[in-house]
């Protein structure tokens, strides 16, 4: 299995063509080279990379100088003054509430402004979505692979994001599609 420094120096190369076209693989369920889930995780986070935001990679987190990692974090991002902390996943099926139940945790953990994102390559489960609406006022985002590919396709994750997050503010969605701009 790759360490997490192989996978960074893997998709930092990469620009939009690149990164639309793993994204087919991904689709396809076909990425030689990457562990199960990681194509997607490292992804979504080049993509805000490349797009201007600072990325943290996948960490690990450990309290008060012990040795045991007591959280997993898919990575985070800063765009412009938001500070967000991201969970992917790439399923087969729709994500259903264990991820959005782990980042709302991990949320209660750091400062009130920082706010999640949870990525799925498919979508989301009707109970999950619930769950991000019952979360607040830990603000849980929810991308689905439509709204990734769109982004990939348009080149421009971090206006996106900027987007959903007023969507959030302005009506408390925490849904909102990107790719129609339609209040649901």
């Amino acid at each position: 299995m790759p360490t997490s420094e192989e996978y960074e120096a893997k998709i930092q190369p990469l620009g939009w063509p690149e990164l639309r076209l793993l994204w087919n693989q991904i689709k396809d369920r076909d990425t030689p080279g990457w562990d199960a889930g990681k194509a997607f995780e490292y992804l979504v986070l080049r993509a805000f990379q490349i797009d201007g935001a600072v990325v943290r990679w996948p960490y690990g987190v450990s309290l008060y100088g012990m040795a045991e990692v007591v959280e997993e974090i898919d990575g985070s991002v800063r765009v412009g003054g938001l500070y967000s902390l991201v969970e992917s996943k790439d399923e087969d099926g729709n994500i259903a509430i264990a991820p959005i139940a782990k980042l709302r945790n991990q949320l209660l953990r750091r400062p009130a402004g920082t706010f999640g994102m949870v990525f799925s390559s498919r979508g989301f489960t009707e109970p999950a979505i619930q769950l991000a609406h019952f979360a607040l006022p830990q603000s849980i985002l929810l991308w689905t692979g439509t709204q990734v590919e769109y982004a990939l396709d348009n080149r421009n994750i971090c206006t996106l994001c900027e987007q959903k997050y007023r969507m959030c503010v302005d009506y408390g969605l925490l849904d909102f599609d990107v790719t129609t701009g339609a209040i649901a």
